[in-house]
């Protein structure tokens, strides 16, 4: 996709550049060195909590989950090296090249284990979101707070629908074009079986006053925790998650870009003529 706003930070996940996202440099030099990179694919807690470091989560297709580590496994070692913070993993798999196989050794319901991992290409954190969401089934929403329409209480209120699950902010230029055309889109698909929904984690008040001056017509929530924001693994503005009837992710757009509209718009279509599920 095209322009996007700002990336945003929740939560105590250690971002680490060998293992799950880039470290933060210019734009310039992400691209030139992103493929040369090596990656493990897994983000890990800072708890403090026991030997080695935790996996808070391993990203879906990654090298880590193909190799069997879970989330909840402490790694112990990579290599040779010992693990004792979340940086040591990053400094170690980057003494590695893309390509090679590498032991790591982590604590699984207190036994050690090891796998044999071999070592992607750094995909970027868009390509990540999307390997983590598409083709599985949408996580919920958690304490969304209402501020326009009728917000169902989950998303599995909504199956047999498509929806369009946006994840926009009132500051964010590339959000404030999206919304006519979500707009319109509910407009001309709505009665056929298609539900947009927005969610914001700003100020609920700022947020509603927004909405009435865009005059929104599809529902909107206020994510107050970040919670449902967390769980999509939204880092940037706006993301737009397509979702079918059934219930399953099939499409991830991140940013803007206009000459998308029209294909965004072919797969609504597609997806309101599949059929609906049976329970």
């Amino acid at each position: 996709m095209g322009p996007g706003c700002r990336r945003l930070a929740f939560g105590a996940i250690v971002a680490v550049s060998a293992a799950v996202t880039p470290l933060v440099v210019p734009a310039d030099a992400a691209a030139q060195s992103l493929e040369a990179r090596p990656w493990l694919g897994v983000a890990l807690d800072s708890d403090g909590h026991g030997p080695g470091v935790r996996v808070g989560h391993v990203v879906r297709g990654s090298p880590a989950e193909k190799a069997g580590l879970h989330e909840g496994d402490r790694i112990l070692r990579v290599g040779t090296a010992p693990v004792v913070r979340g940086g040591d993993v990053v400094h170690a798999v980057a003494t590695y090249a893309v390509g090679e196989a590498i032991h790591v050794a982590f604590s699984r319901a207190g036994s050690e284990e090891s796998a044999l991992v071999t070592l992607a290409p750094l995909p970027s954190q868009d390509d990540m979101l999307r390997m983590d969401l598409v083709g599985t089934f949408a996580p919920t929403w958690k304490d969304l707070e209402v501020v326009r329409g009728n917000l169902p209480p989950s998303i599995a209120a909504l199956r047999g629908r498509v929806v369009l699950l946006d994840f926009w902010a009132t500051w964010c230029a590339p959000c404030r074009i999206v919304v006519p055309k979500l707009d319109a889109l509910q407009a001309r698909y709505g009665a056929r079986g298609l539900s947009v929904v927005g969610v914001s984690t700003e100020d609920s008040q700022e947020v509603a006053f927004f909405a009435q001056r865009m005059s929104m017509r599809y529902p909107v929530g206020v994510d107050k925790h970040a919670e449902t924001t967390r769980s999509y693994g939204v880092v940037s503005l706006p993301t737009l998650v397509v979702i079918d009837k059934r219930g399953v992710v099939r499409s991830v757009a991140i940013g803007y870009d206009s000459s998308e509209d029209a294909h965004l718009e072919s797969m609504v279509q597609s997806l309101l003529l599949e059929p609906a599920p049976r329970d």
